[in-house]
């Protein structure tokens, strides 16, 4: 599984009639098919997209940050019982592990989840140094032409 980047994609060689839509498409565009294939790379490793997600806000929570479910709930952007529902599942599969201390429950990543999370992140990283610098290249020419003044 290989990402793609579409022909039509700007290798910073949009034209001066370009417009901004066409610049803005475009990277929304890239953004959206890197997310994809995203979503591909944690089920190849063994983990729904979702679950990826949680087992990556959980390591990259800040340690000032008690990994509760209300922080992971808002480092996903997510309601709290979504939240909730997506640990139940992530620790159904041995992925994370809820311990309790005082009236706080706690979530932390078992072996078994790092070394998924491992495989997943190290995939996305691969296609992150692949499609990475069209995508600066595309967010630049959008910030270069945005700041001509064209009109929309």
């Amino acid at each position: 599984m290989r990402f793609t980047v579409p022909k039509y994609f700007p290798y910073c060689g949009f034209s001066r009639a370009s417009t901004r839509r066409e610049f803005v498409f475009a990277v929304v565009d890239h953004i959206g098919r890197y997310l994809d294939f995203s979503d591909q790379a944690a089920k190849a490793a063994g983990i729904e997209p979702r679950q990826y997600q949680l087992l990556l806000a959980l390591r990259g929570l800040p340690k000032t940050v008690e990994p509760t479910d209300g922080a992971l709930a808002q480092q996903l952007r997510s309601h709290h019982h979504s939240t909730v529902e997506l640990i139940n599942r992530a620790e159904a599969n041995d992925f994370v592990q809820r311990s309790r201390v005082g009236t706080r429950v706690l979530v932390r990543l078992t072996k078994k989840g790092g070394r998924v999370l491992a495989r997943a992140v190290e995939k996305r990283l691969e296609e992150l140094r692949v499609a990475g610098p069209v995508l600066v290249k595309a967010l630049q020419q959008l910030i270069k032409h945005n700041s001509k003044g064209k009109p929309r």
